[in-house]
């Protein structure tokens, strides 16, 4: 994606010259800035939606037309079947042409300029040559109601996919054109792309956060629900993190700026959005594929059903038998499914991101209805990761040196466990300085403080130096921070983290969907054991590097077992991207994790896991009926039209009728609610 410009952002939905068996139900976002010319020879098919449109502008097509179109059809059906009263020829046809044309301009626009491009194999096509082979044998009645019913049926689509993109035109809608920024004690309203890292911005009650940021006021509350689907307001202190699109409840509070106005967490989330219905589903890819040969193959059928009957009927009437093929060409017509299927996919990205998760894919709502084994980093996963130091131990060292060197060396890491220590210190740190730290992944920190050697980390780190520490260490249950100074043990902190409110409900639904669930960490093992039985946790395992996780999930995935796997630190990508599903923690997460991951949990609640299963359970079973019944139908009306049971009306009914049938249940799945 290109980085912000000017202009305002826009989805496209039903993206251009868009293919039977295509995805039609595709999110682009374009900033207008940023699109290309288009060429002379480049012609826009008319399917493309912008949300910059006013409504009535949006549809597939203006209303007038198709309405006046429907009423010249009903006036001359009530004529013709009430009174008994047809006009004569010319004017008969002039005025079915009229209403023809004005209910189908654009449908014969579409197959002219599809045509033009050796494409005859799709609905626009199809519908005009049905259409205008009834005109030909003087069904005039018929092929105007095609035509209309075809059109309205078009119509009903565009409302239902407006109504699916809504969700995420909010994520545009809450990102704030304009920003208050303070320069040399003067308060200015400026653009939020010009404004740069370490600037303050004020953010008045009610206003949105236009920058992620962190907040340099005293506390202030926030509206988080756009973000994270979480309504419950968030309290930020001093120093914490506050993010784009959340609104301010407080009073007047100023945000020191931390990222870019294209590195915001509310503009990868647009990213992702983009990029999730371009990456289509194993459903998604089996329609496109079948109706690409199922169009060519109705096509075919339709002329055996016409002149194939030459050669064994006799006398044959070329009449009846081309009646009969075109009505196999009307109730042959794709739309229900090219239609539905990506929009129930669609309406389930959108529950999904209602619900403070983003799929990144359609695809991942379908691998989400097969995981039986979710596999979950501790700390930031199951636990808060606020940790706090709970005890000092010393070992030939004074505890106010310990801890200030301790802080030094921890003040060079990101990590939460550094974090806790660093803020424990407070101004025990003493101006101390830290040379040639060095991050010894899954161990801790190797660096100098104030000339001497220091490590700092787990005991791991301690046995790869071959320094001695006492074997007590080792049972204690809260995670440990030990200490060596000049190759020697100097002491130890014990550090606690906070299990999350909603851990142990999240096991406990897993378990209800017969879900096996296992726990990794890089933490000791006594810590890991206590926590799983505290869960209810199958099997845990720790003492574990990055490498020893992404083994553990390789030897389950070896058994056959479809994996999800949930973490949010740096040292967790490799694993996200090896699990089937790979889950981030996106709230605390770590950028790199967030990236490699498939889904995404904005509010960090592990009982968001189970959510993304269940919405995509949702998704495939609605849009499999869909299938169902679409098919169904088709293939029952397709024979009756054939053996000259069903007429042009009946074909046109039971064609839009499934379609709008298929629209609305998938619909439904907009409207769903989780709890």
């Amino acid at each position: 994606m290109k980085e912000e410009t000017n202009g305002q952002a826009a989805i496209n939905l039903l993206g251009a010259d868009t293919a039977p068996g295509e995805d039609r139900v595709h999110i682009n976002i374009i900033k207008d800035a940023d699109r290309e010319p288009k060429k002379d020879d480049e012609e826009d098919d008319g399917e493309s939606l912008d949300l910059n449109k006013p409504a009535e502008e949006a549809g597939w097509q203006s209303h007038w037309p198709l309405l006046t179109a429907l009423a010249i059809l009903l006036v001359m059906l009530t004529l013709e079947f009430g009174f008994k009263y047809q006009p004569a020829f010319p004017v008969n046809l002039i005025i079915f042409s009229a209403a023809f044309l004005l209910a189908g301009y654009n449908v014969l626009g579409m197959a002219w300029r599809k045509a033009r491009h050796f494409d005859f194999f799709n609905e626009f096509f199809l519908m005009s040559v049905a259409t205008l082979g009834a005109f030909s044998i003087g069904s005039y009645s018929e092929g105007v109601a095609v035509m209309v019913f075809y059109s309205i049926g078009e119509w009903f689509q565009d409302a239902a996919v407006n109504k699916a993109k809504k969700s995420i035109k909010a994520l545009l809608d809450i990102r704030p054109d304009k920003v208050t920024v303070i320069r040399n004690g003067q308060t200015s309203v400026t653009d939020p792309k010009e404004v740069q890292i370490n600037e303050i911005i004020q953010v008045k009650s009610g206003e949105k956060v236009a920058l992620d940021g962190e907040l340099y006021s005293d506390t202030a509350t926030f509206n988080t629900a756009a973000l994270t689907g979480e309504s419950k307001p968030d309290t930020k202190r001093k120093g914490e993190k506050v993010l784009a699109g959340m609104i301010n409840l407080d009073k007047v509070s100023e945000v020191q700026v931390k990222s870019l106005f294209k590195d915001s967490k509310l503009s990868k989330i647009l990213e992702m959005v983009q990029d999730a219905t371009a990456r289509k589903s194993q459903t998604q890819l089996f329609i496109s594929r079948f109706a690409k040969i199922y169009t060519p193959i109705v096509f075919a059928l339709a002329l055996l059903v016409c002149f194939a009957p030459y050669f064994f009927t006799d006398p044959y009437n070329f009449h009846q038998w081309f009646y009969r093929a075109l009505v196999f060409l009307v109730i042959s017509c794709p739309c229900a499914l090219v239609v539905s299927i990506p929009l129930g996919y669609f309406g389930g990205i959108g529950l999904a991101s209602r619900n403070g998760i983003l799929f990144k894919g359609s695809n991942f709502l379908d691998v989400m209805t097969t995981v039986n084994m979710v596999i979950m980093d501790k700390t930031g996963t199951l636990t808060k990761g606020v940790f706090n130091v709970q005890e000092v131990i010393t070992d030939g060292i004074d505890k106010k040196e310990l801890v200030s060197i301790a802080a030094t060396i921890e003040s060079n890491s990101t990590h939460p466990i550094a974090k806790a220590v660093v803020a424990y210190a407070g101004d025990a740190l003493g101006g101390l300085k830290a040379k040639d730290v060095e991050e010894i992944s899954g161990h801790g920190l190797k660096g100098t403080v104030d000339g001497k050697a220091v490590l700092a980390g787990n005991t791991k780190l301690l046995k790869k130096f071959n320094i001695a520490y006492p074997q007590e260490v080792d049972q204690l249950v809260d995670t440990v921070v030990v200490i060596a100074v000049n190759n020697r043990f100097a002491g130890y902190l014990t550090i606690a983290d906070e299990i999350k409110e909603d851990a142990k409900q999240a096991i406990d639904r897993m378990h209800s969907l017969n879900i096996q669930t296992v726990m990794l960490s890089g933490d000791k093992q006594a810590v890991v054991d206590q926590m799983a039985k505290t869960l209810g946790i199958d099997k845990a395992f720790g003492n574990l590097l990055p490498e020893g996780k992404a083994q553990k999930v390789q030897e389950y995935k070896n058994t056959g077992s479809r994996i999800a796997f949930v973490g949010d630190g740096v040292n967790d990508a490799p694993v996200v991207a090896l699990a089937d599903a790979g889950i981030a923690m996106g709230g605390l997460g770590s950028d790199a994790t967030i990236e490699t991951a498939d889904i995404v949990i904005q509010n960090d609640q592990p009982s968001k896991i189970t959510a993304a299963i269940r919405i995509g359970k949702i998704t495939k079973r609605i849009v499999w009926q869909n299938i169902i019944i679409a098919m169904t139908v088709k293939v029952i009306v397709l024979l009756l039209g054939a053996g000259g049971v069903a007429n042009l009306w009946e074909a046109v009914i039971a064609d839009v009728g499934v379609a709008l049938l298929a629209i609305l249940n998938a619909v439904r799945i907009q409207k769903m609610k989780l709890e």
